[in-house]
C-alpha cells in the first residue's frame, strides 16, 4: 500500500529533476567550440592572463611535484588552409615561477651560496623563449607536431611539442576572435644548465602548455 509519505518520497526527486530541466536547456553555449571552421587566418597574440606552462619533476622517487610559469606571451601566424605554414613564438617569464611551497619557490630563485652558481634559476633569470621552426599537421586535422628552439637559462636547444586544437570563437570578455591550443613536451633540465640536486629531483621535466591567442590582424 502506497502511503502519502511514500508517494511524496518518490515524487520529490522527480519534481526536482523536472524543475532543473528548463535551467539546463537555457544554459548558454560556450564562446569557444572545438570547430576548426571557426578559425580564421591572420595574426594573433597570446592572452597572458590565460596562458601558462605547467611543469612537473619527480621528487626522490616518491612522487611528482608541480609548478607553474604564468603570464606567457607570444605570437601566432595561422592560415587554416595551410596549417604547415603556421609560426608561433612564446615568452615565458621564469622570474614569475610559482609552486605550492614558498620555501621551494625561494630556492628556485635564490642566488648561489658563497658566490657559487645557483641551484636552479637564480634571482634574476632571463625569460625563456620558444620559436617554431616547423609545424607538421596530424592526420586528424586537430593536432600537430611543433618543432622549434627553446632558450632557457641562456642555452638554446631544439624541442618538439605535441599540440592540439582546443577551441575557437569570439571571446565575450575582449570581443576578439580567439583560438586555443594545448601541448606537451619533455625536456632535460641538465641540457639547459639547471643541475640542482640531481638526481634526487629528476632531470626530466614534463611541460604542459595551455595558451589562448587573440586575433590582432
Amino acid at each position: 500500500m502506497i502511503t502519502v509519505r511514500t508517494a511524496f518520497t518518490l515524487a520529490a526527486p522527480l519534481a526536482l529533476a523536472l524543475a532543473a530541466t528548463p535551467m539546463i536547456a537555457q544554459a548558454p553555449a560556450l564562446p569557444g567550440q572545438p570547430d576548426k571552421a571557426r578559425v580564421t587566418a591572420g595574426s594573433y597574440a597570446a592572452d597572458p592572463n590565460h596562458s601558462l606552462v605547467a611543469w612537473s619533476v619527480n621528487h626522490l622517487g616518491f612522487n611528482d611535484y608541480y609548478g607553474l610559469f604564468g603570464s606567457v606571451s607570444g605570437t601566432l601566424t595561422l592560415d587554416p588552409a595551410n596549417p604547415a605554414a603556421a609560426k608561433v613564438t612564446a615568452t615565458i617569464p621564469v622570474s614569475k615561477v610559482l609552486t605550492a611551497s614558498a620555501g621551494l619557490t625561494a630556492h628556485l630563485l635564490r642566488p648561489g651560496a658563497d658566490g657559487k652558481k645557483p641551484d636552479f634559476f637564480g634571482p634574476t633569470p632571463a625569460d625563456a623563449t620558444f620559436a617554431s621552426t616547423s609545424v607538421t599537421p596530424g592526420a586528424d586535422g586537430t593536432s600537430a607536431t611543433v618543432a622549434g628552439n627553446l632558450t632557457l637559462n641562456g642555452v638554446t636547444k631544439p624541442v618538439s611539442i605535441a599540440a592540439h586544437f582546443v577551441g575557437a570563437g569570439k571571446n565575450i570578455m575582449s570581443g576578439k576572435e580567439t583560438v586555443g591550443f594545448e601541448g606537451t613536451t619533455t625536456i632535460k633540465r641538465s641540457d639547459f644548465g639547471v643541475n640542482g640536486v640531481l638526481p634526487f629531483v629528476s632531470d626530466e621535466v614534463k611541460l604542459n602548455i595551455t595558451i589562448a591567442f587573440e586575433k590582432t590582424a
